[in-house]
């Protein structure tokens, strides 16, 4: 009887102690669990737990009234939560960043023009806000209480011929709109812990032999005009007490949208090739983890200042386009000469026909960890789905 009492009390112990090792991040429906939900948790709590279920498990083995009692089984969840707003939420990669933070317990406002344009995109759990981005007004009110704000307007730039109108706009759909945003945070009774902004790479000019990392200066073109206005809006946040991250946002693979969502139908008709001479650098992330930089900045508070959004080994464009070929089953022969871009796009040809190599050292040392470290391993992602 002994031996049967034994054999039985080992093999209970190592099923539970593989459903630990097995199962430590999830929760079944044979263990008597209970969830917390701690919300606006300090970015102290924040940068251990974010977004993560921290199990808090009694004793393995408990003792009471001369006998010792299994209780592997009792399992408490804290969930740490944050309230976080999001202006540009409706774009390419603010989309996958409210899924994301939304998935994680997050509380969610998204602030944007037009409603109509995600209705349906989001669980209902995340809160619409439409709004004016030019003008001040109650939205404004919605960024009091929230514990960060992350900051993704701005009109395309690579889409038409940069006109002058064109060209105002990009300007001023970063810098006015990002103005507003500091507007309603120094209105904020309670501010915002962060402020999480957008930038671009175009902040360091271009160059085929040059390599560019956050210590180095900003160029004297129109993209680097574009950056240094727009980083310059977002740093009057600082003198409020609110912590400012700057993400310099690479080229964003993803299949929702972005440069690799327009050429893989040329791809699938054998038309593809590389764009100019295909020297120029194309430094590239892909969508998962720019979000998941974005997450880390909101959640990090060691993190201040600015940092490179970009996967940390750029291609060459004729790299790039071998890759999409071979991922595809497709061939990258035929090229598209530079002339015909300038044709088209006139000055904003240059978005596509210059680069920059430019690596994530900051990114790096804050501890930031690449999913799709590769071209080959995001392209295979993406188009494997």
């Amino acid at each position: 009887i002994l031996t049967i009492i034994s054999v039985m009390f080992v093999s209970a112990t190592i099923a539970t102690a593989a459903r630990w090792v097995l199962g430590r991040n999830r929760c079944d429906s044979t263990c008597s669990t209970s969830f917390t939900t701690i919300p606006h948790a300090s970015e102290g709590e924040s940068r251990a737990f974010f977004g993560r279920a921290v199990c808090q498990r009694r004793p393995l083995f408990s003792s009471g009234r001369g006998r010792t009692r299994f209780d592997a089984e009792s399992i408490s969840f804290v969930v740490l939560s944050k309230k976080i707003a999001v202006a540009g939420g409706s774009g390419f990669v603010g989309r996958r960043l409210v899924r994301r933070l939304e998935s994680e317990g997050n509380s969610v406002v998204v602030l944007t023009r037009k409603p109509s344009k995600i209705e349906g995109t989001f669980p209902t759990s995340v809160k619409i806000i439409q709004y004016d981005p030019y003008e001040s007004g109650p939205w404004q009110s919605e960024l009091d209480g929230v514990d960060a704000v992350v900051n993704l307007v701005g009109d395309p730039i690579s889409e038409g011929r940069w006109t002058a109108e064109k060209k105002q706009n990009i300007l001023d759909s970063r810098i006015k709109t990002t103005e507003k945003i500091v507007e309603a945070i120094e209105k904020a009774q309670s501010r915002p812990s962060v402020l999480v902004n957008g930038s671009a790479i175009g902040f360091y000019g271009t160059s085929e032999t040059a390599t560019f990392t956050e210590k180095d200066g900003s160029g004297d073109d129109f993209l680097s005009e574009i950056c240094i206005g727009w980083e310059g809006a977002a740093s009057k946040v600082t003198s409020l007490g609110t912590r400012l991250v700057i993400i310099r946002t690479g080229i964003v693979l993803g299949d929702e949208g972005g440069a690799l969502a327009k050429m893989i139908p040329i791809f699938k008709l054998f038309a593809g090739g590389p764009i100019g001479t295909g020297m120029q650098w194309f430094s590239w992330v892909h969508a998962d983890d720019i979000v998941a930089l974005i997450e880390k900045a909101v959640n990090d508070p060691s993190m201040s200042g600015a940092y490179n959004g970009t996967a940390p080994n750029p291609v060459r464009m004729s790299t790039l386009c071998a890759a999409l070929g071979r991922v595809m089953g497709r061939p990258s022969w035929l090229p598209v000469p530079s002339f015909a871009l300038e044709a088209l796009l006139g000055e904003g040809a240059q978005v596509v026909l210059n680069g920059q190599q430019v690596l994530p050292e900051r990114s790096l040392a804050a501890g930031m960890k690449y999913e799709y470290p590769t071209i080959e391993e995001a392209l295979t992602e993406i188009l494997g789905k």
